[in-house]
This record gives structure tokens, C-alpha cells and sequence, in this order.
């Protein structure tokens, strides 16, 4: 029995016993750090060389032990002395003070590891999120500070809680002026913190203590987004996540709570323009253009190795727009909503639009080199429509008229294209394919399918009577002899006449391919003497830009076959468009202007005839169209330009031998020397190629659903 009694006795001291030695303990660590204000003498000592750090971590011991020992949900005594003393508003107090040097990171890491590895929730209290504030105020300096590695890792914690519990961003969102309206009421409530300030004296008053400059809107929000900026990369990416944990956050009150109770919108779209404004004006557009696609995951890496001037520059701000486009996509709709609207505002109209429509042909062409860079780079939905609208207006349903410029940045744009320097229509017709690229609809309706929506391309005169001569379509109302594609008026001439097409309707798809491979004359083509083969080169590549522009085009709703003619009702003259009018002028200059500009024109509208929709096939890459009176299609302009490229062969000594000269410098056989008519023979080149890439798309394609 008295064994027993023992034993029950003993029992009961063991269970009373550590909770009480916990509290003594838990005191005396803090009296430790208090003590030492008391004492100190020395105020350089950093504060890694004193006792601070090895009491902060024995606190932190101390309440993670005492955690497992009670029931979950139940506060333990040191907790509550935590809580009731006010210990982390203290650590605050000393960690703005920065006294002694080093304090700041002391008492993050603490912070950090408390939020961290206590499990009973701590940010609802006062005593708690009020600190945790006025730490975030002192951090996210744009210019970076000594504590960047400890302010990343404790918004990481408070990221991580506020993902589990959504409602505590309210708790880290308000309280904005705590450094400089409440300084009246952190006068120390306790023992222990009248103790610290009556031992420092002047520590928190200072001139070493002074906050700097009020920033009245500092808090969770405005600390991410400085350390997003940081010079380290691991910081500013491990901020970059976890803003991206933020914007995520599936509950609305949440997400509205971050677009009203915060500028977040408003500082990551200034940041974009800060970026934008730091490319050098001396940054060529070709080196823009030659940039890949930046992720802003790998940011900084090869920063060194700059290989123009300002790529640098140009990297950071492509990389920031890739973060901004990912963001966007993880969003909750109300946050993508307001930052799409703010980028919209302060970059597209605030920055972008001014450059665009200036004057001055450098400008221009950096401009626009940079708007072909921002289009490639830009994914999410949001963002891609928002641009869109800007750049070719709102949606319009009816067809263009060749007056028609109701969006003057659309209509500037397009221009262009056909502009008197031909650097600036390079530039632009490279933008208009990044943006036929894109996975939107919005594109090709406003470019192209607007104006053929009713087929007033064809012709719908009534039957011709018995016994009158039927019209050629390609002449487009002239008589036979006056058309240059033919060689009647060429008596002598050497040159294999093709076949005219048939009148109407529409042939196989092996006619079609052989109407576009007849066009080049075989005495104009010399692809067959340096053995690199037919169309069937080009099929690998017809086949994947067909494929992906149906996986494209899916989500529209296309019609597989064209509106019949009798639902059609066209009202006035047929008008191409803008757009497709521009192309077909350029191209009817392929003899007359610069291989890469050619190479360009030819690129576009391969790319535009890879298009599933069938007025689009129809227009394109359909020989035998009934063409109405005044209207041309691809295959008219390039049968004008064979009757041209045919008249000035006949004033050309030694022609085929020149041109092989050219084909053979183009492909670096021999070397590139400057000779007469270069330009002459180089289109010649562009256009056998093009007319074999038609050929390559329309097997690929395949015949138009649906009857003529």
C-alpha cells in the first residue's frame, strides 16, 4: 500500500512538475534577452554574438513542447504568458530598432519559426497580427535590404496560413499607419517591456532607430512585391511564389479583399512600366526580336553574358511580363479581372500607345519590335483579349470598306505594312503573324473572315446566253490579249504557256496543287538544279502548321463547308479588307522589293491559308474561282505577277544563269556578291518556293467540304 501510495505521489509531481519548470523556464529565457538591454555596454556587438539567439531558440523549444503536451486547440502557460505579455510586440519594438545590430534578423527568424511550428492559431489575436504588421512594414524595400533572405522566408509562413485560413488576410491588410499614427499607444503595458525601454533609453528614438520615409500602404502585399524585385534571385523567386499562393486563393471575399483593401494591381502593373522604361532606346529591334521566349522561373540565369547592349534590361522586363501572365492564370477571376484592367491602363494605353503612334522611324520600329516581343510572350486569356481589343479594336460584325478606320491604332498598324521604309513594314508584318499565332478568334475575324463572310469575292451573274463567249475568270474583265499573264503578244517567246483554268467550279486536289506548281514557268525555275526537290519538301511543315491551326480554330465553332450563295446577300462592291489588301499589294511587289520583306509577305499568308475556315481555304488556295468583276484572290495576284516576271525576263541577257547565280548565293553555295537585278532574281526565288508551300498546304488540307 504504501508502495502504491508512493507511486501515485510521485506521478502527480512528474505531471505538475514540467508544466511549472516549462513556465520558469520559458521566463527566464525572456528575462535573458530583457537583461541584457539592462546590461549591454558595448552597442556594436552584433547580435548573433550575444545570447539573444541561443535564448529565442529555447523559447521557441519551449512552446513547441508545451504544444504536444496539452489536448489540441488548448493554449498552454507559456503560450499565454506569450500572448498576455505582449513578448512579440516587444521583439518588434527591438527589431525596428535594430538595436543591437542584427536584431531585425533575429527576431524574423523567430517569428518565422513561432508562426511556423505552433500549430494553435495564432494571427486572430491582437497581440499577435499587430507585430507581425509592423514587421512587414520594415521589409520589401525596393533597393533591398541585409534581411531579405528572413523577410522572404516569414511572408512565405504567413502566405502558407493565410492559404489555410483565408480570413486572416484581413488581419494583415489593415492597420496600414501602425508605424506612424499609433506611436502613442506602443508605450511598453508589461514589466518586461518597461524594463527593455527604460534599459535603452533612447534605443527606439534614436537616429539609427528612425523609420525611414513613411510608407503608409505598406503591409503583406507591398513587402512580396518588393522582394519580387530583389537583385537575389532565390529571394525574388521564392516571393514570386509565394505572391502566387495569394492571388490563388479560391474564396472571393478573399480575392476581392486583396483587389480593395490593397494595391497589389497597381504596384506589379507600375513595376511592368518601370521595366518597359529601363530598355535603352539604343537597343536594336532585331536584337529584340531575336530573344526567345523568357520564363521568369530562370530569371538572372546568363545575366552576365549580355550579348547586345541592354539585353539585360530587355530580359527583366519579359521575364516580369511572363510572371504577370502566369499569375493571371492562377487568379481568382476578380483578382485577373482588376490587374488586367490596371496593366491595361497604365502599359497598354499609359506606355505602348503613345510609341506606337509617333513619328520618328527609330521609335517606331523599336516600338513595334517590343509590341511583337510582348504578344508572343503573353498566355493567359485575359490578358491575350484585352490586348487584342486594344490593338484591333472591339469585335465588329459587318465587313470593312476601303474608307473605314474607326480604330486609329488598328488602321496605323496595318498601314504599316506597306510603308515607304521597308525595315518598318518587316517589323509590322512580323507583329500581325505573331498575332495570327495567337489562340483567339478575334484575329482572323478582324483581319480576314470579316469582309468574306458573304463571298462577295464570287461571281453571280446571271447565265451568259447560247452562243456567247464565255469570260475567263482570271481576267478580271480584261481581254486576253491585254492580260501580261499570257504570251500571246510575246511573238518568239520561249516560255511554256500553262493551261488556263477551267471557267467554274472546283477541281481535285491533285488539280489544285498542279495549278499552283504550273504558275512559275519551267524556264524560271532553277530549285530542280540544286537537286533540293518539289513541294513534297514542305509537306512536314504544311502538315504541322494545318494541324495546329485546326487544334486552334476547334473551340470556335467554324462551319465545315462555305454558306451557300443563296443565303449570302453582299451589299456593294466587294472590298478584301484592309489587311489582305495590304498582303496582295505587297506581294504583287515581290519582284521589286527585299528578300527578307518578301520572305515575310509569303510567311503571313501561308500562314493565313493554313486557316480551317472555309472561306478562308476558298479565297486562298482556290485556283478555279469565278471571280466577280474588280476582285482578285491569292491566286489572281500571283498569275499578275508571273505575266510581269515573264515580260522582264524576255529584257534580260542570260537570265537563267543569273538566276541559278542567285539561288546558289542565297543558299551560301558561293559567295554573296552585289550584282544587277539581285532583287529581281531573289523574288523569283521567293516566289517558285511560295507557290511550292501553297501546293504542300492544299494536299494537306485536302477539298472544301460543302458544294461551290
Amino acid at each position: 500500500m504504501l508502495s502504491r501510495l508512493g507511486a501515485l505521489l510521485q506521478q502527480a509531481v512528474e505531471t505538475r512538475e514540467p508544466s511549472l519548470d516549462l513556465l520558469e523556464a520559458f521566463t527566464e529565457h525572456w528575462k535573458g534577452i530583457t537583461g541584457y538591454y539592462l546590461e549591454a555596454t558595448d552597442e556594436s556587438t552584433p547580435a548573433r554574438q550575444t545570447d539573444i539567439p541561443w535564448h529565442l531558440r529555447q523559447m521557441l523549444d519551449i512552446l513547441v513542447y508545451e504544444e504536444k503536451q496539452h489536448p489540441a486547440g488548448e493554449a498552454g502557460p507559456c503560450l499565454e504568458y506569450l500572448l498576455q505579455h505582449k513578448v512579440l510586440e516587444t521583439l518588434s519594438t527591438l527589431g525596428k530598432a535594430e538595436y543591437p545590430p542584427g536584431m531585425r534578423q533575429q527576431v524574423l527568424l523567430f517569428f518565422s519559426r513561432v508562426l511556423g511550428q505552433v500549430q494553435h492559431p495564432l494571427l486572430h489575436y491582437l497581440n499577435v497580427h499587430r507585430p507581425v504588421q509592423k514587421l512587414l512594414q520594415l521589409g520589401g524595400h525596393p533597393l533591398g535590404s541585409s534581411t531579405e533572405k528572413e523577410e522572404v522566408q516569414f511572408t512565405g509562413v504567413l502566405c502558407m496560413k493565410i492559404k489555410q485560413d483565408p480570413t486572416l488576410l484581413t488581419y494583415l491588410l489593415e492597420g496600414k499607419s501602425i508605424l506612424d499614427g499609433r506611436r502613442a499607444q506602443e508605450l511598453p503595458t508589461s514589466p518586461v517591456e518597461g524594463g527593455v525601454e527604460h534599459a535603452q533609453g533612447t534605443a527606439t528614438s534614436s537616429p539609427q532607430a528612425e523609420p525611414s520615409p513613411a510608407r503608409r500602404d505598406s503591409n503583406l502585399i507591398t513587402s512580396l512585391v518588393g522582394l519580387c524585385q530583389s537583385k537575389k534571385s532565390r529571394v525574388a523567386l521564392k516571393a514570386r511564389e509565394n505572391l502566387l499562393l495569394l492571388v490563388g486563393l479560391a474564396q472571393e471575399a478573399a480575392a476581392a479583399c486583396l483587389v480593395q483593401s490593397s494595391n497589389l494591381c497597381q504596384l506589379l502593373a507600375e513595376h511592368l512600366c518601370d521595366l518597359y522604361s529601363t530598355v535603352p532606346s539604343c537597343t536594336h529591334p532585331n536584337d529584340i526580336l531575336s530573344m526567345e521566349r523568357s520564363s521568369w522561373r530562370s530569371e538572372g540565369d546568363g545575366a552576365s553574358d549580355e550579348a547586345f547592349p541592354g539585353k539585360e534590361n530587355l530580359a527583366a522586363f519579359f521575364c516580369w511580363l511572363d510572371y504577370l501572365d502566369e499569375l493571371l492564370m492562377g487568379a481568382h477571376l476578380v483578382v485577373a479581372d482588376a490587374l488586367t484592367e490596371a496593366v491595361e491602363e497604365k502599359f497598354f494605353q499609359g506606355l505602348l500607345q503613345p510609341q506606337l503612334l509617333q513619328m520618328s522611324e527609330l521609335d517606331v520600329l523599336r516600338a513595334t519590335a517590343l509590341l511583337t516581343g510582348t504578344v508572343r510572350q503573353i498566355r493567359a486569356p485575359c490578358l491575350l483579349h484585352h490586348l487584342l481589343l486594344f490593338l484591333l479594336g472591339p469585335e465588329q460584325q459587318h465587313p470593312e470598306s476601303p474608307g473605314d478606320s474607326p480604330h486609329p491604332l488598328r488602321a496605323q498598324l496595318i498601314a504599316r505594312c506597306n510603308h515607304l521604309s521597308d525595315e518598318i513594314s518587316l517589323a509590322s508584318l512580323r507583329l500581325f503573324e505573331e498575332l495570327l499565332k495567337k489562340p483567339h478568334e478575334h484575329v482572323a475575324r478582324s483581319l480576314a473572315l470579316r469582309n468574306l463572310e458573304m463571298r462577295g469575292y464570287l461571281q453571280r451573274s446571271l447565265p451568259l446566253p447560247d452562243g456567247a463567249p464565255e469570260l475567263d475568270p482570271e481576267e478580271d474583265g480584261l481581254e486576253l490579249e491585254e492580260d501580261p499573264y499570257f504570251t500571246d503578244g510575246f511573238p518568239g517567246a520561249s516560255f511554256g504557256v500553262v493551261q488556263k483554268v477551267p471557267p467554274a467550279g472546283r477541281g481535285q486536289v491533285s488539280e489544285v496543287v498542279s495549278s499552283f506548281l504550273c504558275l512559275v514557268p519551267e524556264e524560271a525555275k532553277t530549285s530542280w538544279c540544286m537537286e533540293e526537290g518539289g513541294y513534297d519538301t514542305y509537306l512536314h511543315d504544311a502538315l504541322a502548321m494545318v494541324q495546329a491551326s485546326r487544334a486552334k480554330a476547334a473551340p470556335w465553332g467554324w462551319p465545315p463547308a462555305p454558306r451557300p450563295l443563296d443565303a449570302c446577300h453582299q451589299e456593294g462592291t466587294f472590298y478584301e479588307g484592309h489587311f489582305l489588301k495590304v498582303l496582295f499589294d505587297r506581294l504583287s511587289q515581290i519582284l521589286d522589293q527585299p528578300y527578307s520583306l518578301n520572305l515575310q509577305v509569303t510567311s503571313v499568308l501561308s500562314l493565313l491559308a493554313t486557316f480551317p475556315h472555309p472561306h478562308l481555304h476558298e479565297y486562298l488556295l482556290d485556283p478555279y474561282l469565278s471571280l466577280a468583276p474588280g476582285c482578285r484572290s491569292l491566286f489572281s495576284v500571283l498569275v499578275r505577277v508571273i505575266g510581269d516576271l515573264m515580260q522582264r525576263l524576255q529584257r534580260v541577257p542570260q537570265f537563267r544563269a543569273k538566276l541559278l547565280l542567285v539561288r546558289r548565293q542565297l543558299l551560301g553555295v558561293v559567295p554573296g556578291e552585289q550584282m544587277d537585278h539581285s532583287m529581281l532574281f531573289k523574288g523569283v526565288v521567293v516566289l517558285e518556293e511560295f507557290c511550292k508551300e501553297l501546293a504542300a498546304i492544299a494536299l494537306v488540307k485536302g477539298p472544301p467540304e460543302g458544294p461551290p
